[in-house]
């Protein structure tokens, strides 16, 4: 039994909004200077991103690390395009299933792992405008069946 402490910097809400997350990796994320310092302040957007795999490596793209206060020149974009440390069969498997149609690689989260910087990224299916619907219908009428459970042992 391992004895790892998390830590959830970030999550990417629009994710779970926007689509079906069929099967979550955990990666590494190749970061210079300050960035590490940035992200345990937690000055990091998950929002709009998404991974791409190029010439067998896997990157992170549209992720915004805002630049440390304190790092005057040592800062570097807060765009820029990052490296996911990953193991080889498992970027061969996530570019299979994103060769298939309509599937696409999305951060989930970033958290400390001990004192690693770890992304939890998702193979993930697109929802329809009818999903996204069904979905709002089911938590709205859960909020109603709670409520009046909540109402009933009140009385």
């Amino acid at each position: 039994m391992s004895n790892d402490s998390f830590k959830t910097i970030a999550r990417n809400k629009k994710a779970s909004h926007d689509y079906f997350v069929l099967q979550t990796f955990e990666a590494g994320i190749e970061l210079r200077g300050t960035e590490v310092k940035s992200i345990r302040k937690g000055n990091v957007n998950l929002k709009d991103s998404w991974c791409s795999v190029v010439k067998g490596e896997i990157f992170v793209n549209g992720m915004h690390v805002g630049p440390y206060e304190q790092g005057n020149i040592f800062n570097v974009d807060s765009m820029r395009v990052r490296k996911l440390l990953m193991h080889k069969k498992e970027i061969d498997k996530l570019y299979g299933e994103v060769k298939k149609d309509g599937i696409s690689i999305i951060p989930i989260s970033i958290y400390f792992k001990n004192s690693n910087v770890k992304m939890q990224i998702g193979i993930c299916k697109g929802k329809k405008l009818y999903d996204k619907r069904k979905v709002m219908a089911e938590r709205s009428a859960n909020r109603t069946i709670e409520r009046a459970i909540k109402e009933r042992n009140k009385s």
